[in-house]
């Protein structure tokens, strides 16, 4: 992980400084810009592992960056406002970011959410070839190894931490998961009240691979308890991979 580029994008010079001083404590290799300007050419020249956007930027803003940052990378965007609306993190996570923290902020947290979210990634990366291929469904079809998810045979274009949350429920069918187990498995910190984060993403999730998000057949909440996969919607092959 030490070695890691980090792309630090935010006009407050002290932030931004701030944010490189104890990421590079950690063995991180910062590239920091004050603007999104040039944001794809430093995604495209660098490759950095994980993104940090601010929103309030001048010329495009955070969600805009986003969107672009999105159409060439799959790493991991964490957003890292004053802004503490919920319509805020709700667009900042629907475009594709993966986490929000709101400023001023714990610089140890901050780095922690960084770490967790690397781990994560790498992960994923590594745990593909021991994957079962493709899950199928009555309608829906999660390619683990493309990281491809079909709706009725269309693609449907999924974030990478809505993937993780779908293949995560969808590979233990009828397992119940608690918000905080979750936020755990996906995030890899402890949700510490912030179950928001998680509740939005499932809810675009949901926008994404029901036909009716308020009716859903795939992804069922048990409330008080957490939410699971329905098993009803299994076919052979996911079976199959319940039994290995």
């Amino acid at each position: 992980m030490a070695g890691d580029k980090i792309l630090v994008v935010d006009d407050d010079d002290e932030i931004r400084n701030l944010i490189a001083i104890y990421l590079n404590r950690e063995g991180f290799e910062v590239i920091a810009a004050a603007n999104g300007n040039h944001i794809r050419e430093l995604c495209l020249e660098h490759e950095p592992q994980l993104i940090m956007l601010d929103l309030l930027l001048p010329g495009d803003n955070g969600y805009e960056l986003c969107r672009t940052v999105r159409s060439i990378s799959d790493a991991p965007v964490l957003f890292v406002s004053c802004k503490d609306e919920e319509t805020d993190k709700v667009i900042a996570l629907a475009l594709g970011g993966d986490d929000y923290i709101t400023k001023p902020f714990s610089p140890g947290e901050l780095v922690a959410r960084v770490k967790a979210h690397l781990r994560r990634y790498r992960k994923q990366e590594q745990s593909l070839a021991a994957q079962v291929p493709t899950l199928r469904f009555k309608g829906l079809e999660i390619d683990v190894i493309a990281r491809k998810v079909k709706v009725s045979g269309k693609t449907a274009p999924l974030s990478s931490t809505e993937f993780e949350l779908l293949y995560a429920l969808a590979k233990q069918p009828d397992r119940v998961y608690s918000p905080d187990q979750l936020f755990r498995h996906i995030w890899g910190v402890d949700a510490a009240g912030d179950v928001r984060t998680l509740q939005v993403h499932m809810s675009n999730l949901r926008k994404k691979v029901e036909s009716d998000p308020r009716n859903p057949k795939y992804i069922i909440t048990l409330r008080g308890m957490g939410y699971k996969f329905n098993g009803l919607a299994c076919d052979e092959t996911v079976a199959d991979a319940r039994r290995r």
